[in-house]
């Protein structure tokens, strides 16, 4: 009789922790619905970020950029860089400004969408000359969440995606007169 009554009491106890947790879930759930609901997080674009949000994107970005980076099908060219002119003139100006030119409301994007002809950082890197090309490739073809970014795998074809991201890879080198005059063009 006393080892059924032992039997009980420990089948009981499993059962008051199996609902404790459930509970438990339930209440994070909704403490974690209330917060977003009611809460006034940042979502506009001047607002500050999230603690931690620019790490919390960049450490898997980069990470599947680098399972999934390519290597360009060929190599650069006065043509290639004059067709990648082209396109980015078409496609990528708006946003990312072209040599001399910066745009103005790019800095009031969230996050601001960079100046790829632009010199940053420490070391006076332009644009995004210091990636490989096939980093850049991706992020045009994939587009970046949570940053403006879009996609273009659907709107150009890989070649023109390729010949993008080898001009932009060679931004801080001297470029043909013909390509600088298809970027100064308004």
């Amino acid at each position: 009789m006393a080892r059924n009554a032992s039997s009980k009491r420990s089948s009981g106890g499993a059962g008051r922790l199996l609902l404790g947790f459930l509970l438990g879930i339930v209440a994070t759930a909704a403490g974690l619905f209330c917060y977003l609901k009611f809460s006034p997080l940042p979502v506009a674009v001047a607002d500050a970020p999230l603690p931690f949000e620019k790490e919390i994107v960049r450490l898997p970005l980069h990470a599947r950029i680098d399972r999934e980076q390519k290597t360009p099908p060929f190599g650069i060219s006065e043509d290639v860089y004059e067709s990648g002119a082209h396109i980015y003139r078409a496609q990528c100006a708006a946003c990312h400004g072209t040599p001399g030119h910066d745009v103005p409301y790019a800095r009031h994007m969230f996050p601001s969408a960079p100046q790829l002809w632009k010199k940053h950082g420490a070391h006076g890197v332009v644009g995004v000359s210091d990636d490989d090309a096939g980093e850049t490739y991706w992020k045009v073809a994939n587009g970046v969440r949570l940053t403006g970014m879009p996609s273009y795998s659907h709107v150009l074809s890989d070649t023109q995606m390729w010949q993008v991201s080898l001009l932009l890879k060679n931004a801080d080198k001297d470029l043909p007169d013909p390509v600088r005059k298809i970027l100064s063009t308004p």
